[in-house]
């Protein structure tokens, strides 16, 4: 045994002789205490100190972070999904990979990120995350700080606020987690920096800001983004739709007795049947908080549904009457009665159907100044509903009930 491991050591001594040293193929060299050597038989147990956390006495190792956000696309408000892209840059300090610039003049040095410790990352809101770079390179100075640049694209759950659709504003949070380690042990800085420079989308980031939540048994930082809509879309699509086809009903002052006023108003509300089924599909709903939208074109789309069931039921009442004064008794026995004389006419029969005509007409001019009257007030107090109403939805059940209560037997 003792024969190999001389053998060993001298075939060592002639590859150190001819290649020099290196770290795992990188070509600059290092101190024993740091990296592994070939003249140490023990350089395995070195490489694994290396990735292990660290130690930072009795404070946490502190991490500062560097969040830069150069993109938010797909703002899925029905999925509830966002997607971005983010660029991490860690530092933290690592004395162990430090080395006397004096002697070896290096400014830095690059290193793969399985050679050293690096802390290990998971987005709690990640549907997916897609890392760019699979094997990214640590830089490392002479004093031992560490630099490590990540590149993800991530689709992420986001609880938008949409009360106020198409002029909502949300914040979606990514809360980036160390499980890996403990609170005791690391401790992460974070910052954030808004590289996005295109504006031609629908929903722009209005502010950026990062936070460490306080109490974490693991370490984590979260980024904030507050999306606001530009609403334009929504506007062109939705409001502009509904409003002309109630304009529309109240400018279609046809007389009752003509047939065509049925035909028309049955026609603005089967179109208004086809936007409305249209627009609850691309409104989403949840369980509390649901877009003002969503109930003020259901009063829409009663006050025209009213519009018409008055149209129908006052054309029908006075249909009946025309019928009923058609089929009524003939004047001829009664003028038969009074001799061979000329009969004079009845005046009862137009009077009535006079009277009923008046009538109905009346009644259509009253309830024209109500629907009139119904739709400004339903747009005033819209206005003031949508300017002062505010909703608070319902606690996550995390947070209602955290961890989600006591375990059941």
């Amino acid at each position: 045994k003792m024969a190999l491991q001389l053998l060993l050591h001298v075939a060592f001594l002639r590859l150190s002789a001819t290649a020099g040293p290196s770290v795992q193929g990188r070509d600059f060299r290092t101190p024993a205490v740091a990296w592994p050597s070939y003249f140490d038989l023990n350089w395995p147990q070195e490489v694994q100190e290396t990735i292990q956390i660290p130690n930072n006495g009795s404070a946490p190792l502190l991490v500062d972070v560097r969040v830069f956000v150069s993109n938010v696309f797909n703002v899925d408000i029905l999925r509830y999904t966002v997607s971005s892209m983010l660029l991490l840059r860690l530092s933290w300090l690592d004395t162990r990979l430090a080395w006397n610039a004096s002697v070896r003049p290096r400014r830095a040095i690059t290193l793969p990120w399985d050679s050293l410790w690096t802390p290990g990352l998971t987005i709690q809101e990640a549907l997916w995350v897609d890392w760019q770079d699979q094997s990214p390179r640590a830089r490392v100075d002479p004093d031992g700080h560490v630099d490590l640049y990540l590149t993800l694209t991530t689709e992420t759950n986001c609880d938008f606020e949409l009360l106020h659709f198409p002029r909502d504003q949300s914040d979606c949070n990514l809360s980036f987690y160390a499980l890996g380690n403990t609170a005791l042990e690391l401790e992460f800085r974070a910052h954030a920096v808004n590289e996005i420079v295109s504006v031609k989308r629908e929903y722009v980031v209005r502010d950026l800001k990062t936070q460490v939540p306080p109490q974490q048994l693991v370490p984590c930082f979260q980024v904030t983004l507050r999306l606001q809509n530009t609403a334009l879309k929504a506007i062109i699509a939705l409001l502009v739709p509904g409003e002309a086809l109630l304009l529309a009903d109240m400018c279609g002052l046809l007389p009752l007795q003509a047939t065509e006023r049925i035909a028309y108003k049955v026609t603005l509300l089967l179109g208004y049947l086809v936007f409305h089924s249209s627009l609850v599909q691309a409104l989403p709903s949840s369980s509390s908080c649901n877009p003002l939208l969503i109930y003020y074109f259901t009063v829409l789309l009663l006050l025209l549904f009213a519009s018409t069931m008055e149209t129908v039921l006052l054309a029908a009442l006075l249909a009946r009457g025309d019928l009923r004064a058609k089929s009524g008794p003939s004047p001829t026995p009664r003028a038969e009665q009074h001799g061979h004389g000329d009969s004079e006419p009845n005046p009862e029969e137009p009077r009535v159907k006079g009277s009923r005509r008046s009538q109905a007409e009346a009644a259509d001019h009253v309830f024209f100044l109500v629907y009139v009257v119904g739709v400004v007030c339903s747009q005033f107090f819209f206005i003031g509903l949508w300017m002062w109403a505010t909703c608070k939805s319902d606690p996550a059940p995390g947070k209602a009930v955290p961890h989600g209560g006591q375990p059941r037997l």
